[in-house]
This record gives C-alpha cells, structure tokens and sequence, in this order.
C-alpha cells in the first residue's frame, strides 16, 4: 500500500457536494482519507449524510475557504494532502496517477491538467491550462498568471509545517498566494500532463460572483510576491551557469 492522502473538501452551501464525496470515494488508489469541512452551511448538508461513515466530517463557524482548508490541515494524518472544492469532481485515476508520478519523479508537488465542465458534467472544453514541458515554464507562467488549479494539487503535507498554512486575509486568492510561498521558497512544482480533474462552471461558482474582489486580491500578491520571483529564477539561470 503506498502512502496515505488526505483529500480535503471544504464545503459551503453547495448542492454538488455528493458528486465530489462521491469520486474521493471511488478512487483505485486505496490509502485515501476523505475529510469534509462545513463552513457553516445553511443548505445541502443532506447530502452528506449518506457519506458519513465513510469521512471524516466537521462544521465550523463560516470564515472562508482558506480557513476550511487549514481546518482540514489540522485533522489530515495523510502524508500527501489533495484539494477538491465541493462542486468538482475527480475521475477515477487522479489519485493513484499523480502519485505514482511523484513517487517515481521524487518530487514533493505536482498539479495536472483539468476539463471545464457544466453544471449537468458536460466538457465544455477540455485540457484547460498550458501544457508545460519543464520546471521554469511553470515559474515563468506565474510572472503573468496563476497557472494551478487548487483541485489539481497533490503536496506533501510537511511543506505546511515548513512554510505555513493558507493566508485567510486572501479569501478568494489564497491558493495563488500559496503557490507563489511554495516557489519562492525553493519548493518546486512540477506538472503532470495528464487532465484528471473536472472543474464546474455554475452561476454560483466563486470565479464567478466573486470576480473584482479576486482581482484586487491578486494586484496585492502579484506586486509582493513577482519581484521575489524573478530574483529566485535569476538565482536558479546564474546557478546553471
């Protein structure tokens, strides 16, 4: 049996979250814990309950995805920590797939490629981000834009022990500032060309409602974080000199 991951799934009011219990639950990988957190929900938690003795599940006051998240972060014992936002899904090999290519590539963190799709599961367009071939492709793309889906992201989780959990002052962006900590401090994330994950457009999606706020927050993390970015990639070029 290879090693544990804990699939975390913040959950607030959203009426696909049995789709992506459902799909944590049917991976071929076998050593999966699958935690649920309630931020606080008002409707949908019905459709949990059928799924209760196969997770962990805890409510908590509402505070924002980030803090569901590091809520997850606290009771996860996996080894490796996954993200899946309640209204997407994983197909059925994300799992065993990505760690394998860890496993094999001795790397800490990786994200794949992901399918768009409506709220009845059509693919509305498939393979959504870039296909990238080496380790500074990644860090050049994040000089003009994030280029990680959160729900793609297989991370050890000591990486958290070491560098800190997801800033709650960032409600709607704190997983681009997460990638932008990760990479600046040497930590390197590595693309998997593989599209296991789906991801939802619905008219009550977050990137959706929430889009200037999105925007403001990303203006503050590009401007701190983009110049240490390019001072870290200049250190890596003089290196390989």
């Amino acid at each position: 049996m290879g090693p544990k991951v804990s699939i975390i799934i913040p959950f607030y009011n959203c009426p696909y979250v049995d789709q992506a219990i459902k799909s944590a639950l049917d991976q071929t990988y076998e050593n999966i814990e699958i935690v649920v957190i309630d931020d606080g929900s008002t409707s949908h938690t019905e459709k949990i309950m059928p799924f209760k003795d196969k997770i962990i599940y805890i409510r908590k006051e509402n505070g924002g995805t980030a803090t569901a998240l590091n809520t997850g972060l606290f009771v996860a014992t996996g080894e490796y920590i996954a993200w899946l936002s309640s209204d997407d899904y994983f197909v059925p090999a994300k799992i065993s797939k990505q760690i394998d290519f860890m496993t094999k590539k001795k790397i800490d963190a990786s994200f794949t490629n992901f399918d768009y799709i409506n709220k009845d599961n059509q693919v509305l367009v498939p393979w959504c981000t870039k296909r990238f071939t080496n380790l500074e492709d990644v860090y050049n793309a994040f000089l003009n834009y994030n280029a990680i889906n959160g729900c793609t992201i297989l991370i050890k989780k000591e990486i958290f022990d070491k560098i800190g959990i997801f800033s709650p002052d960032f409600r709607y962006t704190h997983d681009y500032e997460m990638w932008f900590r990760m990479l600046v401090n040497g930590y390197e994330i590595h693309y998997f060309d593989e599209s296991l994950t789906k991801f939802r457009s619905h008219e009550n999606s977050g990137t959706r409602k929430y889009q200037s706020e999105m925007q403001k927050e990303m203006k503050i993390i590009e401007y701190h974080y983009r110049p240490l970015l390019k001072k870290y990639i200049k250190s890596l070029q003089s290196d390989q000199l």
